[in-house]
């Protein structure tokens, strides 16, 4: 039988991952790590509302996942919502490359993103992937 956690145990876990990414029409690198479960829900919450607002669910996707998973050395991330715009103007193929990271870091595949785009398809008040 494997050990049962703790509250403190689980809390206390350094439990993120990090990757290094070469971006080279950026000119250097920049570090990606996975989601916290309240970025994860504030990401899919921003394609649903995306979709729901007649946007298009997969409008900036590239950009928002980058300004949520782009952190500093000391893993706090370098962009706010409000980056995001600005983000979306930068190179699609650099976008692309630390989204493609950023979407394997935190098991976000093609098929999920099918997924949620399905989902905002869908008029308010039908099923949704919180069912």
């Amino acid at each position: 039988m494997e050990k049962l956690l703790s509250k403190t145990e689980i809390l206390g876990a350094d439990d993120l991952i990090y990757e290094e990414v070469a971006v080279p029409e950026w000119g250097g690198t920049v570090r990606v790590r996975n989601l916290t479960g309240g970025e994860r829900d504030q990401f899919e919450a921003y394609c649903v509302s995306a979709g729901q607002n007649g946007v298009g669910g997969l409008n900036k996707v590239r950009a928002t996942a980058v300004s949520l998973t782009v952190v500093d050395k000391n893993g706090e991330r370098l962009f706010t919502e409000g980056d995001v715009e600005a983000l979306n103007k930068k190179s699609g193929a650099a976008l692309d490359r630390v989204f493609t990271v950023a979407q394997r870091l935190n098991k976000l595949s093609e098929a999920d993103i099918e997924e949620l785009k399905k989902n905002f398809q869908k008029a308010p008040g039908e099923d949704s992937c919180s069912d």
